[in-house]
């Protein structure tokens, strides 16, 4: 009976202490988050106006050493293309995967949602994947969406006004540290405000009297709206990275957009008189004068409009005509504030460094599309030339190895392959392609063109003389690995509608293996006929698939 009882108690308390053995094997709830395989977070960077003005695609003046910290462990994708040269439309575009003929958003007016009110952007759809999503900056153009788009972040968006360097004060119009632009700016709106405006209009009128296109002032990066966005980014990281999902976190920066403002220390890294002035000034021979503009964005500051050179004739041929000089301290401002968001770039690497994420997290970088510097003596963005369309991207991903590759890519491409590399489902519906295969095997292709688009909007005398009925003209535009195929239709036509050849109001062909710099448009050149033929036969397949894609 007493062996009975040993060997019953015996028993019970190895069952016991097999029990409490396991229980002390099995991971804690933090082991257990630990242990769980984690999506990567993704770190979704927005630069306005930036063209591939960087180290990491080969100039060798820029001071841009984070960016190409960031590329030296990422992808560089070098043949990258917008789908349109204006902020408004080449976001929505981006955002949505979806081209602008589908999202309606050609100008800095139309709000996507009008158009389609359920239509899905990035990070709302990684809400739905379970992402908590955040935003700071600018992402998408303030005049295309409503309060930065409420249905993308699953956090309110943020507001970089506390981060702001307090021994400064805010910038005058948000933009500006001279203290004389300071001080006049509010003798203008102080006048205009006594004389009954409305102080919106008061800011506006003051806008049209002092508005500098540069300004260099001794300040901290913070005084400006980019060093203080980069300070509300680092603090959100931290609370992002504390919490139980994983996070889409995206950060806007406004410079190189102008104007060119930025603290002392990013000009004093350039010596002006080694500005690179564009070598080629000129339209393209044989082009159609509305492929061109007269620079209006950059003409609205108050600094310009004295140098430009304006006659009857030059005002016509959609010229601006500023001195050597001019340009140089242009280009010299366009470079110090590329090298000031470069070191805020640097603020958001460094964080994720860290704090122990940037092996776990997905890094995009891109800018929204490029930027005329005085070449076809043009200025600001609008073409559908080189210049224009061309814009950085650069993807880093956890597993992904290094490197660059030359496949024509696209902004719409972004979304398919941000899904793609977290492990979630790609929507059918998208117009992009992933770019996972390119991160894995530089040296394949998966397109042959990239496509952009830009809108005219000429006289209506002009547009009747060859027999149109309105001056709303649309330029699509096929870049391959060596042409430029472009072709400007006529009367409101749109992709989604039957190609009628009597809509054509030009056409333009580049072979920048000849000629990089667009001096000669060769459509019309019997040398180059078949390579016409073929292009336009591309460009009517592509019109064919954009009517049966938005016809669905």
């Amino acid at each position: 009976m007493v062996k009975k009882m040993f060997m019953k108690n015996f028993l019970q308390n190895k069952v016991i202490n097999f029990a409490l053995i396991g229980l002390a094997s099995l991971p804690t709830a933090a082991q257990q988050k630990e242990q769980k395989p984690q999506r990567p977070n993704v770190l979704f960077i927005a630069v306005d106006d930036l063209k591939p003005v960087l180290g990491c695609y080969g100039n060798k003046l820029v001071k841009t050493p984070n960016i190409d910290r960031l590329a030296s462990r990422g992808t560089v994708f070098m043949s990258n293309y917008v789908q349109q040269a204006i902020s408004g439309a080449t976001r929505a575009s981006c955002l949505t995967g979806k081209r602008p003929d589908y999202t309606r958003v050609w100008d800095l007016v139309t709000k996507m949602r009008d158009v389609h009110p359920d239509i899905l952007t990035i990070p709302q759809y990684f809400i739905s994947q379970g992402y908590e999503t955040s935003g700071i900056g600018k992402i998408y153009h303030p005049s295309c969406v409503v309060n930065n788009d409420e249905p993308s972040w699953s956090i309110p968006y943020l507001d970089e006004d506390e981060s702001y360097a307090k021994a400064y004060g805010k910038p005058a119009f948000g933009l500006y540290q001279n203290p004389e632009t300071k001080k006049a700016s509010d003798k203008f709106i102080r006048e205009a405000i006594d004389k009954g405006m409305p102080p919106r209009e008061a800011v506006a009128q003051a806008l049209k009297q002092i508005k500098p296109s540069i300004e260099c002032a001794d300040v901290a990066d913070n005084a400006y709206k980019d060093g203080a966005v980069a300070i509300k980014a680092k603090e959100q990281l931290t609370k992002l990275v504390n919490g139980d999902k994983p996070f889409f976190f995206a950060v806007g920066f406004i410079r190189p957009h102008l104007p060119f403002v930025s603290p002392k220390k990013y000009w004093d890294l350039y010596d002006r008189k080694d500005m690179p002035v564009a070598k080629f000034q000129e339209h393209a021979k044989n082009s159609p004068l509305f492929a061109y503009h007269p620079s209006g964005e950059l003409k609205t500051y108050s600094d310009i409009p004295a140098l430009c050179t304006f006659s009857d004739q030059r005002d016509a041929l959609n010229r601006t005509g500023l001195s050597v000089e001019k340009q140089k301290e242009l280009i010299h401002g366009y470079y110090a504030a590329v090298s000031y968001t470069d070191a805020q770039v640097g603020i958001l690497l460094n964080t994720l460094d860290s704090l122990g994420i940037s092996d776990n997290t997905i890094i995009v970088l891109w800018g929204d599309h490029g930027w005329h510097l005085g070449d076809h003596d043009l200025w600001c963005k609008h073409t559908n030339f080189e210049n224009a369309t061309h814009a950085p991207l650069i993807i880093s991903a956890p597993g992904m190895k290094s490197g660059e590759t030359k496949s024509l890519t696209e902004h719409v491409d972004i979304f398919p392959t941000l899904c793609d590399l977290s492990g979630i489902e790609v929507p059918a519906y998208l117009d992009g392609k992933s770019l996972v295969p390119l991160m894995k095997n530089n040296n394949i292709s998966i397109k042959d063109y990239a496509v952009s688009q830009y809108p005219r909007n000429i006289k209506k005398e002009l547009a009747q003389k060859p027999g149109f009925n309105t001056g709303n003209v649309m330029g699509y535009s096929l870049r391959t690995t060596r042409y430029r195929y472009t072709i400007w239709m006529a009367d409101g036509f749109r992709s989604d509608m039957p190609f009628t050849e009597t809509k054509v109001l030009a056409t333009e062909l580049y072979d920048y293996k000849k000629d990089p710099s667009e001096k000669i448009n060769v459509a019309s050149e019997k040398a180059y006929a078949s390579v016409t033929e073929e292009l336009k036969n591309d460009m009517l397949a592509y019109f064919k698939s954009q009517e049966q894609k938005l016809k669905r």
